[in-house]
């Protein structure tokens, strides 16, 4: 997949933590990050020298050029510093959620083969009981209190003396980072970032948002705290666990942002579900946002009207679309969703996750579970037909590291360039809007014709007593039985055989009443539905299709 440029078309030198020194000569003062839980900030001139010394330190033990490292830091300034000393070295920081449980984050380790390890205690005690995933490394760095293991704290390879560290010379198409999918919609995948990927996302995030030097940033999701750093942008840490946003203390988060006079905030639905509820219900706002940026599953309707009546007129709630391997891809308004699409949504016409940003190419093919080894114009489907959505562009990533096989199956060769396959099914409005229809994978093929998710979960949601639902298949593909699986709000789940009678009659007239529903006849009811671990969103669909297979037997 990567490409090898001669020497007269050699990409121009570019790395991603060249913005920071840029950031620290325009706004030495201004505060970078700021983390209230442990009382401490730093300005932009302090994290780039703290970035410095902390890059001396580790090349000093070895990391430098291409160095593969993993770091386990937690969200606060040494994330930031220790993040972009390694950019500066032009090493390359491996990130892996920790909440992907056990087994699935010591295999992305093992397959990421890191040689340097800089993480907190818990994580290097890990390596210490788990050998196996962690022999690659050969130099390990402790974050903190050094316990039973060897190797130097952070504290001990700070650079005492400040000096300045020169950005390692590399080109836009060099490796900057392995990023690994969250798992939540297949195997967790390490995704190869470039710097030019990099720096192309902080353009277009800044253009497209209107993001300006001097914001204040409640970051709940730390990828994007760091392009916030890259914007001149303060970022405040928010007193949450990133791997269980739905946990969060909606006082908590409402009481940093009034401090803060936070402007903006990037995080989950989850959070701002939870917090939207919370204002709504004690009539306050939040005057100082300029905008709200919800990712990482469709958001509905009454979410997006409730945070948006808690901020001022001139304030919007952005949905932008896209993946860890394309981001971002479209992205819509709270405003456009409330005054034209919702009502559509509620016909089962799917989730409309608005226009393709500039620089995008996307285009909806037909849909294969098989590789496609070269674009052909003829993959294109019209306007307002459903297919699997592939893009490209500046900001899309272009392979997966160390999984060719992945690589083979997402990508579709066009000339020099990639398409990447989103794994995702939708269509393109006669306005040039992209309507989302739901993961290729959870598609229901019956005898008789196919079934999305989100466009079939949409007409059930509207039951007041159904907090969401999730389409699945039961049987074989090609003749599978589409099921409709209910979690209704707390306190409505059916008790009796009688109250199930009653909810399941329900939701089926409102399934009869609509031709992508009308072909349901299965209704099952769970208490807690299974999300994915990044946004606690994301419904894990191929878990519960499991279930229900039990339930019907």
């Amino acid at each position: 997949m990567a490409s090898h440029p001669t020497a007269a078309t050699e990409p121009a030198l570019l790395n991603i933590a060249a913005h920071l020194p840029l950031m620290a000569d325009r706004r030495p003062d201004q505060p970078a990050v700021i983390h209230p839980q442990v009382g401490a900030h730093l300005t932009f001139r302090q994290l780039n020298e703290e970035c410095d010394r902390y890059a001396w330190g580790l090349s000093r033990l070895g990391v430098g050029h291409g160095t593969r490292t993993l770091l386990m830091v937690k969200p606060g300034g040494d994330f930031f510093s220790l993040t972009f000393a390694l950019f500066k070295l032009g090493a390359v920081p491996v990130l892996i959620d920790p909440g992907m449980g056990k087994a699935n984050l010591l295999g992305c380790i093992e397959e990421a083969e890191p040689e340097a390890f800089i993480a907190v205690p818990v994580a290097h005690a890990a390596r210490v009981f788990f050998p196996r995933a962690f022999r690659s490394v050969k130099m390990a760095v402790t974050v903190g209190r050094r316990w039973f293991w060897g190797g130097p704290t952070l504290a001990r390879i700070r650079e005492a003396i400040w000096r300045e560290f020169p950005c390692a010379p590399t080109r836009a198409n060099d490796t900057a980072a392995i990023l690994f999918t969250s798992g939540s919609t297949g195997a967790p995948k390490g995704v190869v970032y470039e710097h030019g990927m990099f720096a192309a996302q902080v353009r277009e995030l800044r253009d497209f948002y209107g993001i300006q030097e001097g914001e204040v940033d409640l970051a709940a999701f730390p990828l994007f705290a760091l392009f916030s750093t890259a914007m001149g942008v303060t970022v405040v840490i928010p007193d949450l666990d990133p791997t269980r946003p739905s946990q969060v203390d909606p006082a908590t988060f409402v009481a940093t942002t009034q401090q803060y006079s936070v402007s903006q905030s990037f995080g989950s639905p989850a959070i701002w579900d939870r917090v939207g509820r919370y204002c709504v219900e004690r009539n306050l706002t939040l005057p100082s946002l300029r905008r709200v940026l919800m990712a990482g599953a469709s958001v509905s309707p009454p979410v997006l009207e409730r945070v948006s009546h808690i901020l001022s007129d001139s304030a919007d709630v952005h949905t932008p679309y896209g993946a860890t391997e394309a981001l971002p891809v479209s992205s819509i308004t709270a405003r456009e969703v409330l005054r034209e699409t919702a009502v559509l949504t509620r016909a089962g016409k799917g989730t409309c996750v608005g226009r393709v940003l500039p620089g995008i190419s996307l285009q909806v093919i037909r849909i294969t579970d098989e590789a496609i080894p070269a674009w052909d114009d003829r993959l294109v489907l019209q306007r307002g037909q459903i297919g699997e959505l592939v893009v490209k562009g500046p900001v899309v990533t272009r392979a997966y590291f160390r999984r060719e096989r992945d690589t083979t199956l997402a990508k579709i060769k066009d000339g020099d360039a990639w398409w990447h396959r989103m794994g995702d099914v939708g269509y393109l409005d006669e306005q040039g809007r992209l309507w989302y229809c739901g993961r290729k994978g959870d598609r229901v093929q019956t005898a008789s014709g196919t079934f999305f998710t989100d466009p079939c979960e949409a007409i059930f949601n509207q039951h007041p007593d159904v907090f969401r639902s999730a389409l699945v298949g039961i049987g074989l593909t090609g003749h599978q039985r589409p099921a409709i699986v209910i979690e209704p709000h707390p306190g409505q789940f059916p008790a009796t055989a009688d109250e199930v009678t009653r909810f399941r009659d329900e939701l089926l007239q409102l399934g009869a009443a609509h031709p992508v529903t009308a072909g349901i006849s299965t209704v099952l009811f769970h208490r807690a539905f299974p999300v994915d671990v990044r946004h606690n969103v994301k419904i894990a669909r191929d878990t519960l299709a499991l279930w229900a297979a039990e339930q019907v037997r």
